[in-house]
């Protein structure tokens, strides 16, 4: 039983270890203040994975409103590097595309590293296409590639 993977919403006591995750994960991370900030704004929207009662990965995301329709916006999403490419990455935007279906999202954004082509190719694997790019858009500079995913109903 204690060897199985299971998504939750994340809690406030969720926020140090997903800031770990956070920082082995990306050049630069968010401040653990951030998670939180962001925890407190998207509550409904942003999940942990957990495995034998340690978090090994999150997802944060949040609804946008153009005025013609609602989308969701991954934000964010990291797994621990030991559980990397088993999935677990893969469920935690399963679990995030339901809840933006239930808040009755058309599609989902989000932005990844133009260099970052494992991520890029892990999205495509699982529906998202690329839409357009976003110069200079990560602290260092680099170009943001935007891909979106819409939902069939």
């Amino acid at each position: 039983m204690g060897d199985i993977i299971t998504i939750r919403r994340a809690k406030p006591e969720d926020i140090p270890a997903v800031s770990e995750i956070e920082r082995v994960s990306f050049p630069d991370p968010w401040s653990e203040g951030i998670l939180a900030e962001t925890l407190g704004y998207f509550s409904k929207t942003f999940f942990v994975a957990i495995f034998r009662r340690s978090i090994i990965g999150f997802i944060a995301g949040g609804l946008e409103d153009t005025g013609e329709e609602v989308y969701g916006h991954i934000c964010n999403l990291a797994v621990t590097p030991q559980f990397r490419s088993m999935g677990v990455g893969r469920m935690l935007v399963r679990r995030e595309e339901h809840q933006f279906a239930i808040e009755l999202a058309t599609g989902v954004q989000l932005e990844v590293r133009l260099s970052n082509y494992a991520a890029q190719q892990f999205y495509r694997k699982i529906g998202y296409r690329e839409v357009f790019h976003i110069d200079r858009y990560y602290a260092n500079g680099e170009d943001a590639v935007v891909m979106m995913k819409w939902f069939r109903f």
